[in-house]
């Protein structure tokens, strides 16, 4: 049984358990659940304002769940949800960027971009935004997500039928490449993360350590460099005396100006 005929059926559940699970971080086919709920609502088999809300319902409740646990958890969170991804710190910095670039319209439209959509609502808590705000933008984003994906299966339910009785007459040999399909995917990732996996560990150093250097005579030989993410630090900010300040979402071209001949101790959020 297909994602369309599940939601024929079962229309609502279905359409507000997908997309809670997604705003929960978890990787489930929210875009197509909402593809097909339109589709469904075009074939009369569900009414639009009941899946509208349920849809809308779902987010809000997964984004709002996010953003107190980003409020409260902060990037160990952040770090946490960034694991299912290839590359972490790009997963973070990502994140960063987008909110640095857009500002909190970030929040709008979030759901549209991959990695970002989990991302923001947590980094929103974390960032110390103010709730309502978060829930006024949020609100937003839900909608227009939600009718943008719905209004796409609307408008093409004759072509996505036309597209399952294809797969029905193929049967067996669609479900081979189905199958097929999904495995390489997952040998794909399997060898990125055997790739990255060496960067997943950075060497720290202590604070006394650091203090103890700074102290004696091999001061002149070390230098700080403040790498805090945007939404924790602003051209005002405090920082350790003596340290720089590099941007960290523009390292190819930062790095090339710091000092050759010094050891350099990265502090950020």
């Amino acid at each position: 049984m297909n994602l369309f005929l599940l939601m024929a059926r079962h229309g609502y559940a279905l359409t507000f358990g997908l997309l809670l699970a997604e705003a929960m971080g978890l990787p489930f086919p929210a875009a197509i659940a909402l593809v097909a709920a339109g589709a469904a609502v075009g074939a009369h088999a569900l009414w639009g304002p009941y899946v509208v809300t349920a849809a809308i319902a779902a987010l809000l409740l997964g984004d709002t769940a996010q953003f107190w646990l980003g409020r409260y958890m902060g990037w160990a969170l952040l770090g946490f949800l960034c694991r299912v991804s290839i590359n972490p710190e790009t997963c973070i910095l990502r994140s960063a960027e987008s909110f640095y670039k857009r500002g909190k319209i970030t929040l709008v439209i979030a759901k549209f971009i991959p990695g970002v959509n989990t991302m923001a609502a947590p980094l929103a808590g974390s960032m110390k935004m103010r709730f309502w705000q978060f829930l006024r933008l949020d609100l937003a984003g839900a909608s227009l997500y939600s009718l943008t994906y719905m209004l796409l299966g609307y408008v093409s339910r004759d072509f996505l039928a036309a597209i399952l009785r294809g797969f029905h007459a193929a049967g067996r040999a669609m479900e081979v490449v189905i199958v097929a399909a999904l495995l390489a995917y997952a040998i794909y990732r399997v060898v990125q993360y055997r790739k990255n996996k060496p960067y997943a560990v950075v060497p720290r150093v202590q604070v006394e350590e650091l203090a103890r250097r700074l102290a004696s005579e091999d001061a002149s030989r070390v230098q700080i460099v403040d790498v805090r993410s945007h939404g924790y630090y602003d051209s005002g900010a405090s920082r350790i005396k003596n340290s720089i300040r590099i941007e960290p979402n523009n390292l190819e071209e930062e790095i090339k100006n710091l000092p050759k001949d010094k050891d350099i101790y990265l502090y950020c959020t």
